[in-house]
């Protein structure tokens, strides 16, 4: 049994690079295949043994996955929101720093997990149904204070408008009959509107510099800041359905002020670990799936017991501390090959292939959202409104889901 789960972790490592370095190619799609492949697998391993793939798999993709968005431009739903800060670091020759900070982001949000846990299991069967309750009332003034926050009167007026259009957008699309409906969604808002903006401006990436470990590369003090941010955004997501780690991070963000670049992007990486790893202890504490790793690790085991969760945080442990070492070395290979490629040529490639997965996996429904959401994204860019906004797409969804 134990080489089999040691085996299952080492292959889940290997599918969430997998997973996290492919455009597209979401955990969820790796853990419906599995599912439906289930009642063959399990004449051969127990349940735990693919539980143990798919939680290996999920926690190295919230690690690798900031790699395609910040060199690429090519997100994918739950890094989404680095793709702007990720960008401009990665002009300025420093993307392999970026992706170091959502590394350090991660490996913060793996110690909150265990700091997290045993609150959790203790409290949240008590308090899970009050929350509930003023959900819909915290998520109002989280959008009110987004629009609001803005200085200028005429710059608010757009803020509103694009928040409102991402909102409509949104819950058009949850209302269609379209497979995977956030794959075109967020690829338009965040990753195509960038892309056409690079090529636009037929940016080319200068030498990236590769920062020793050592050198300090932000301050403490903003790691803890984003740690704080995160920490009381993350357990929120982790619980409550609609959430995700993009409003998470927009919470965060709003909570404790004004994050520069560095700090956000700190934020976005402990936000990806923490929701996904805190998705697991939910569900053992209430029995909620909140991710779809979480609801596929609920069909294999219904009723976790306390052994079975002892073995999952194990593997979260482990596959984090794999996963960072691999993000390094990726992140190197990427930095020392990216200036030597046509960058305009690559970002149309990418874009084409984005258009492509976009229509195999969501239809011809999926292309046109795409197109629209992409306007959307281009929009917000040419009015300087800030791409947080944009998650009213999540937002407004998430309130009327509680409101109606």
């Amino acid at each position: 049994m134990i080489i089999y789960i040691l085996l299952a972790l080492l292959v889940g490592v290997l599918a969430g690079t997998l997973t996290g370095l492919s455009p597209g190619i979401h955990i969820n799609l790796v853990a419906v295949f599995l599912l439906s492949s289930s009642l063959f697998l399990l004449k051969f391993v127990s349940p735990i043994v693919l539980v143990v793939f798919i939680v290996a798999m999920s926690m190295t993709h919230t690690f690798i996955d900031f790699i395609p968005s910040i060199f690429l431009g090519a997100p994918d739903e739950d890094s989404s929101l680095s793709v702007l800060p990720g960008h401009e670091m990665l002009i300025s020759g420093r993307g392999y720093e970026a992706v170091i900070l959502t590394l350090y982001g991660s490996v913060l949000g793996l110690i909150g997990i265990f700091l997290l846990a045993p609150l959790f299991i203790l409290f949240l069967p008590k308090i899970y149904p009050y929350v509930v309750r003023i959900m819909p009332l915290i998520l109002i003034l989280i959008a009110g204070y987004l629009i609001l926050s803005e200085k200028e009167n005429s710059k608010k007026i757009w803020t509103a408008i694009i928040f409102f259009l991402a909102g409509l957008l949104g819950i058009l699309v949850f209302n269609l009959n379209i497979n995977e409906p956030l794959l075109p969604l967020l690829t338009g808002l965040f990753g195509t509107s960038s892309l056409i903006i690079s090529i636009n401006k037929k940016q080319t990436i200068p030498s990236q510099k590769i920062t020793h470990l050592k050198t300090k590369i932000i301050k403490k003090s903003s790691i803890a800041k984003s740690m704080l941010a995160s920490m009381i955004a993350s357990p929120l997501c982790s619980f409550l359905p609609g959430l995700g780690s993009g409003q998470a991070a927009v919470i965060g963000s709003e909570v404790t002020g004004d994050l520069n670049r560095r700090e956000f992007l700190v934020l976005l990486g402990a936000i990806n670990t923490l929701v996904m790893g805190l998705s697991f202890v939910t569900f053992y504490a209430i029995q909620k799936s909140r991710t779809g790793s979480a609801v596929a690790v609920s069909k294999l085991l219904p009723n976790i017991s306390s052994k079975e969760l002892i073995i999952i945080l194990i593997v979260i442990l482990i596959s984090g501390i794999l996963a960072s070492f691999l993000t390094i070395l990726i992140a190197k290979f990427f930095s020392k090959n990216i200036s030597k490629i046509n960058y305009n040529k690559l970002s149309i490639g990418i874009l084409t292939l984005l258009f492509i997965i976009s229509f195999v996996i969501s239809g011809f429904l999926g292309l046109l959202v795409l197109i629209i959401s992409t306007f959307l994204g281009l929009s917000c860019i040419f009015l300087n409104v800030k791409r947080t906004t944009l998650m009213g797409c999540l937002l407004l969804t998430t309130i009327l889901y509680y409101l109606v």
